[in-house]
């Protein structure tokens, strides 16, 4: 009898500890959701983001990854910045008010940056054909004649606004051949400033190569333009500063020069006493 009465103590304790404490984890554990919106199926970099491919789903809230868009309204209608995939989270890197597409480019350009093509001389010059819109690039140019290669620094890096085809199709307008191939493209267009303009105008007349530095978000893109356009910023005060350097030696020549004649005329007219050669020559090196 005793045993069973133990047996039953702890049958109660056990019994109320699930009711009061177990049951409650459980359940809070089980309700502890979040309903979030995920792709539905896959979309690709360049891609408009619409409501048929996007699904909302309820996830327990400690499992998703973090920065992931919660709100679809905050989804729709925007741009995938890179390939994604049916099941995929959102998260702002992955996504972008403008389609990256050549118009998209075109239509923000005000007149402090150009749009620039250059010819690719042969498939590997260009990348093998793999360059996409808004990648980050440098160039290598070689001279024809001489054979030497550079890496101009005006040219560390540029953006790729698109390549396009030799029948004139845009790299996001691109589409599949029969076999599934693509045509390679014939030309890539840069964002370029005045200077970087008339350089690869000149270096067009050699042979142009693509080298890939940066491929991702708009937002690390862009630190890398900033960093080209500190050295344009950089290389513009030097040349000021050699130019203020020269009218400060020329007016300083022009003073001595004018000291020199005004002592002269002294003497002719008869103002001054003497002219010491030895002293002028001096001042004047």
């Amino acid at each position: 009898m005793k045993n069973r009465t133990v047996i039953g103590i702890i049958c109660m304790v056990l019994a109320v500890a699930t009711t009061f404490l177990i049951a409650p984890l459980v359940t809070k554990l089980s309700t502890d959701t979040v309903s979030v919106p995920r792709l539905c199926e896959n979309v690709t970099r360049g891609a408009k983001i619409d409501e048929s491919c996007v699904e909302v789903v309820s996830v327990k809230s400690d499992t998703l990854p973090s920065g992931v868009i919660t709100d679809t309204k905050n989804i729709i209608g925007l741009y995938a910045t890179t390939n994604l995939f049916s099941g995929d989270y959102l998260t702002t890197a992955k996504l972008s008010l403008n389609s990256n597409t050549a118009d998209d480019a075109f239509s923000s350009l005000k007149g402090d940056k150009y749009a620039m093509s250059f010819t690719i001389d042969s498939f590997a010059a260009g990348l093998s054909g793999k360059i996409q819109n808004g990648d980050i690039i440098s160039l290598v140019t070689v001279d024809k004649n001489s054979g030497k290669s550079t890496m101009p620094a005006e040219f560390k890096y540029v953006k790729v606004i698109t390549t396009t085809t030799a029948g004139g199709v845009d790299q996001d307008r691109i589409v599949p051949n029969e076999d599934g191939s693509y045509t390679p493209p014939s030309t890539v267009t840069l964002l370029v400033n005045a200077t970087q303009a008339k350089l690869l105008a000149e270096y067009e007349e050699g042979t142009i190569n693509c080298v890939l530095v940066y491929r991702g978000n708009a937002e690390n893109a862009q630190k890398f333009l900033d960093k080209q356009d500190e050295y344009f910023e950089k290389a513009s005060s030097k040349e000021e500063s050699k130019t203020n350097e020269q009218t400060d030696t020329k007016s300083e020549n022009k003073a001595a020069n004018d000291d020199v004649v005004e002592r002269a005329n002294d003497i002719i007219n008869g103002n001054a006493d003497y002219y010491d050669v030895n002293e002028a020559v001096n001042n004047n090196g």
